[in-house]
């Protein structure tokens, strides 16, 4: 009888304390929080829009307004610095019977393109009656230094010519390119070389000088 009366007394205990066990409320979850650590900075970077770009822009579109404008200088042709001269330029008759002066219009930027231009001249009339003398010649260089000119050609079995066309080409020769004041005397090479005479039949000085 007491034994019964103890099993019925430690079961109601259980039941007690299981029942008190169960009707224990749980913990509300804590509420999140909408701020974030400190130390997340993409949360930060992407609550706050990036216009870094739009600064530096806008930055640079204020450092050239900035700046003074200055107005540039008028840009001249490229043709403005051509000058023009007429010259004497010489040749003979078809029958190569005497020397016969034209004039012709140049056009150059230097001394160098000049003489150049002037020996072009002699290459050609643009008149059948005047008979180029250095037409079929072949310019390899031509230099002016301290008055002294040097004219290096390439002179073709096609260019030669006879005892009287020889002389009036050496002519023609001297008397274009001696009315520049500047030129002094005039070294005619062949081929970078120094010839007794340029075709055979009249002497050839080295250098040519001015009369």
């Amino acid at each position: 009888m007491n034994r019964k009366l103890l099993s019925a007394a430690v079961l109601a205990l259980v039941m007690v304390v299981g029942a008190g066990c169960g009707q224990k409320p749980t913990a509300a979850p804590a509420p999140q929080e909408a701020t974030q650590s400190p130390n997340d900075s993409s949360a930060v970077n992407a609550a706050q829009p990036d216009d870094s770009n739009g600064s530096e822009a806008e930055g640079n579109d204020q450092t050239e307004n900035t700046q003074p404008q200055t107005d540039k200088p008028d840009q001249k042709p490229e043709d403005s610095a051509v000058q023009k001269r007429t010259i004497e330029v010489y040749y003979t008759d078809p029958q190569e019977m005497e020397l016969k002066k034209s004039e012709m219009e140049i056009r150059f930027k230097n001394d160098a393109d000049k003489y150049r231009e002037a020996f072009k001249a002699l290459q050609t009339s643009g008149n059948s009656e005047l008979i180029p003398l250095w037409g079929k010649m072949e310019l390899k260089s031509m230099d002016v230094k301290d008055g002294a000119m040097t004219i290096d050609i390439h002179m073709p079995d096609e260019a030669r010519l006879g005892a009287g066309g020889e002389q009036y080409a050496l002519d023609a020769l001297s008397k274009t390119m001696f009315q520049f004041k500047e030129v002094q005397s005039i070294e005619l090479l062949v081929d970078g070389q120094q010839l007794e005479s340029l075709m055979g039949h009249v002497d050839l000085d080295h250098p040519m000088k001015r009369n």
